[in-house]
């Protein structure tokens, strides 16, 4: 088990310096490095998630006992995609600070302490995803590999395919981040963010309930009285924050569609700085309250 850990923890940060490497090298892109790393950040989260989906679907269709029966591929993949989330919080706080250093925020940094400060400001701003990653660490890893004690893969193997709203989800940040909110591709890809993010994240806790009252021959209403306590916690504990970005989601799809958010061609920067000053950075997870339409992500 060791080695699959070990090579996550080699597999997620070498695709990510990889990529970079390549995106500033190739003749024909030559990009800067913070956009090779804003771009590279969102490959290696969208390749996760295939990865995580693909081996979700394998081990959920087939698992006949949704209780008991077992699939190799469910402690392996934990076990490999572990390091993922330690390695994203770095991933995410290099977008945060190179979105500073793009926009002038360093500046106004206390010198020589910018990185620091950059710091403090990202684990602020971005409290709620790193939390969450650090508690998939600490507590839904050792949880699924130790305490499930091999029941319930069927249940563990829909969980991973939650992430089949994530490579929509990284393509509209990167959109946003490059001023495209007024293409079809953004639009077209808004659609088919809100689509899967409510089924795969939303309807996740809901659909799980109802299979496992199927299984047992209760009452969907009753399931919850009929499980554990700790259960009904974890599943509220994971549910809280998909509620609340999927909120998000909708306030930015809703100024989308209408055209409140005048997602027409962007305007210069002179003439953006003119109206409201310097933007602060968008959030490196993603999801912003304040943004006229929202970076959107997840994990």
């Amino acid at each position: 088990m060791l080695t699959f850990l070990a090579a996550g923890s080699v597999f997620f940060p070498g695709l990510f310096l990889l990529s970079k490497q390549c995106l500033k090298s190739i003749p024909v892109l030559r990009w800067s490095e913070g956009d090779a790393v804003i771009v590279s950040a969102r490959l290696v989260s969208s390749v996760q998630a295939v990865m995580a989906s693909s081996a979700g679907y394998i081990i959920a269709s087939s698992c006949d006992d949704i209780i008991e029966d077992q699939h190799w591929l469910t402690s392996t993949y934990i076990m490999f995609a572990v390091p993922y989330f330690v390695y994203d919080i770095y991933a995410m706080f290099m977008c945060y600070w190179y979105k500073l250093r793009v926009k002038g925020h360093e500046e106004a940094l206390p010198a020589p302490q910018h990185m620091a400060s950059a710091l403090t400001s990202y684990l602020r701003r971005e409290f709620l995803m790193v939390l969450h990653h650090v508690v998939m660490v600490t507590v839904c890893f050792p949880v699924s590999v130790f305490v499930r004690q091999g029941k319930g893969d069927y249940f563990q193997g829909i969980m991973f395919m939650a992430e089949l709203s994530t490579p929509s989800v990284c393509l509209g940040k990167i959109l946003i981040q490059y001023k495209q909110q007024h293409t079809l591709l953004h639009k077209v890809n808004g659609a088919l963010m809100l689509i899967t993010f409510f089924i795969c994240r939303v309807l996740l806790f809901p659909y799980l309930y109802y299979v496992y009252g199927r299984y047992a021959s209760i009452p969907f209403h009753m399931v919850p009285l009929s499980v554990p306590w700790h259960c009904n916690l974890g599943a509220a504990l994971l549910m809280a924050p998909q509620l609340y970005w999927f909120s998000l989601i909708c306030r930015g799809a809703l100024r989308l569609f209408t055209g409140s958010s005048r997602s027409r061609r962007p305007r210069t920067g002179a003439a953006a700085t003119t109206d409201g000053g310097t933007a602060g950075p968008q959030p490196a997870n993603g999801y912003s309250a304040r943004s006229t339409e929202p970076e959107l992500a997840t994990h």
